[in-house]
């Protein structure tokens, strides 16, 4: 009899424990250590870059700050590139990630991404003035530099014929593009308009028709049905407010048109 007690004691204890994981989410995590770790990119100005300090600012960083100041909370940035960023929230590296990602239904399975989303950009490529890029067939055969975990390295090589040459980061890949051992950098288009404006690429250009536009999807980990919901107002808060169109022109980002869309849509 007392062993059959101590048998129902065990059990009940267990299941206490856990319910009370269970019933645990990512919210009260964040909140019970009075810190935001959120991954965003350290090399795609101004989305999300280093200053001269070191200190990682930009569009996403402030975003993600807001969500930080909503929740009470102190901001921890932590960078992350394509190759990693939906692992570490996999991982609980970070809580939330604001990292320049596309929306892709195969990335919906790993991680939560969070409607409406908050931005879009498509593809294009950096080149030389010089070599008088004019289609994207012009790269057929071609050394392209590229980014690893990119969607669009892959459609750039069968459907162009390029040869890509991918970097875990964009220092490698613009490094390498300067060094000629490319003859274009297949990016977001976002990004290489900012870099035409930088006075160390005047002889670059980004010569081609944009390609593939795609929102972009910041995201929570699988299962945080609170916090996705309250990432999805805060996102539609920022188109609401115009938030995102304030930040675009802060750092030097014409307004594109699905910032003005989706501001339209929920003011």
């Amino acid at each position: 009899m007392k062993l059959e007690k101590l048998f129902v004691a065990v059990a009940f204890s267990a299941f206490a424990l856990t319910t009370t994981f269970a019933s645990a989410d990512a919210l009260d995590d964040i909140k019970a250590a009075g810190v935001l770790k959120v991954g965003v990119k350290a090399d795609y100005k101004p989305y999300g870059f280093r200053d001269p300090s070191g200190t990682i600012i930009g569009i996403e960083p402030e975003l993600a700050k807001d969500v930080a100041d909503k929740l009470g909370v102190k901001i921890e940035y932590v960078p992350v590139v394509s190759s990693n960023r939906m692992q570490f929230l996999e991982q609980g590296k970070i809580d939330l990630m604001i990292a320049t990602m596309t929306d892709r239904p195969d990335r919906r399975k790993v991680v939560n991404i969070v409607d409406p989303n908050y931005y879009s950009s498509g593809t294009n490529v950096l080149a030389l003035k010089s070599l008088g890029l004019k289609n994207w067939d012009d790269l057929n055969g071609k050394p392209v530099c590229g980014i690893q975990g990119a969607f669009y390295n892959k459609a750039t090589s069968q459907k162009y014929g390029a040869k890509i040459v991918a970097f875990k980061g964009t220092a490698e890949a613009y490094a390498a593009l300067k060094g000629g051992n490319c003859a274009a950098f297949v990016y977001d288009d976002s990004a290489i308009v900012a870099k035409t404006n930088d006075p160390e690429y005047a002889d670059y250009e980004m010569p081609l028709p944009t390609i593939d536009d795609a929102p972009w999807g910041l995201a929570v980990a699988l299962g945080e049905d609170k916090f996705n919901a309250l990432m999805s107002d805060m996102i539609t808060g920022w188109h609401k407010s115009g938030r995102i169109l304030e930040l675009e022109t802060k750092w030097g980002v014409s307004n594109t048109p699905f910032a003005k869309a989706m501001n339209a849509k929920y003011k």
